[in-house]
């Protein structure tokens, strides 16, 4: 996989996406506080990987903390968490299957990428991206040339 670099400088108004998910679906993205620090990052490890857990915990690391969420009620359904693996990168990120397709994956990585721009970066670094289609038509991401090699390279990977 490789990397992607996004200029904060021209990401897409979310603004309509996120009121609808509330008024619609009665979904809010925040940032989650130290007291749900284990509910996030044992539900990233459920529903993902116990690295990815690992790199939610890192995010609570920092005041304010460097991850989203999208939650209903009391459910997490999506996160997504930036600077938590090295400086200036997005990522991981995941929404529940059943919720995929109704923006809450986009509104997440938008407002990660403008908190990244809020702490003073111009561009920032999609780290080991999958859907590489996703982040060029969503944020206008381009590929990296040469970033196969990635700090992910040699990752010591959790038995799930």
């Amino acid at each position: 996989m490789q990397d992607m670099l996004v200029r904060l400088l021209d990401l897409p108004d979310i603004s309509e996406e996120e009121k609808n998910l509330f008024e619609m679906e009665g979904i809010v993205f925040k940032r989650p506080i130290t007291p749900e620090r284990s509910i996030v990052v044992d539900w990233v490890g459920k529903h993902f990987s116990k690295n990815w857990a690992d790199e939610a915990e890192a995010a609570f690391s920092s005041l304010p903390v460097n991850c989203y969420i999208a939650q209903r009620e009391h459910e997490i359904l999506g996160f997504a968490c930036f600077e938590s693996t090295a400086k200036n990168f997005f990522g991981p990120t995941g929404v529940l299957n059943k919720e995929r397709g109704k923006n809450i994956g986009k509104v997440l990585l938008v407002k990660s990428l403008m908190a990244l721009k809020e702490m003073g970066y111009t561009y920032a670094i999609i780290g080991g991206v999958g859907p590489v289609s996703y982040y060029e038509q969503t944020v206008d991401a381009k590929i990296i040339d040469k970033s196969e090699k990635s700090i992910y390279q040699n990752l010591l990977k959790q038995p799930k």
